[in-house]
């Protein structure tokens, strides 16, 4: 069995990444592990100018912080280390699986097919291709049985 003790749970904030902070906590309550949840935010945009170079906008990092602080397991036991970086999401999460000697990477991803893909790129699929350590990504929740909902088992053949 693969020996889990520190989980890299990369995340943009979004629903899908919820989903994959839902199981990493699942797999550190089994694995006594502890979560390493890091956020990477892109840089700023620079335009260059008659008067030299400046940020086209700026960003705050407390905000991003207290949004990051908000995502707590909901088992308490479970440690969690928040990390905030800047820069390429794919190129930042495989630095620091390599920094912390992460075990195990787990991570969303949108799901993007296609022309989106070609065109945004997909940080889940670089992150696979570099990664130093196993890469677990998780599409979309788990379904739940919907109450009411009859299931349909499989044929099972019969011998005549």
């Amino acid at each position: 069995m693969l020996p889990i003790h520190v989980i890299l749970h990369p995340t943009d904030l979004s629903s899908n990444s919820e989903c994959a902070f839902q199981m990493a906590c699942a797999l550190a309550r089994d694995y006594g592990a502890r979560i390493v949840l890091l956020h990477v935010k892109e840089p700023i945009p620079v335009a260059y100018g008659e008067f030299g170079a400046f940020p086209m906008g700026t960003e705050e990092d407390e905000p991003l912080r207290e949004l990051l602080l908000r995502q707590c397991p909901a088992d308490p036991a479970i440690p969690v280390e928040y990390r905030l970086a800047e820069g390429d999401p794919a190129a930042e999460i495989v630095r620091m699986a390599q920094k912390i000697e992460c075990d195990l990477i787990v991570m969303g991803t949108h799901g993007r097919t296609g022309l989106g893909r070609l065109l945004m790129g997909s940080v889940a699929e670089m992150v696979l291709r570099e990664a130093p350590c196993p890469v677990l990504t998780v599409r979309v929740p788990i379904p739940e049985a919907i109450p009411g909902k009859e299931v349909i088992q499989p044929a099972h053949a019969t011998s005549g």
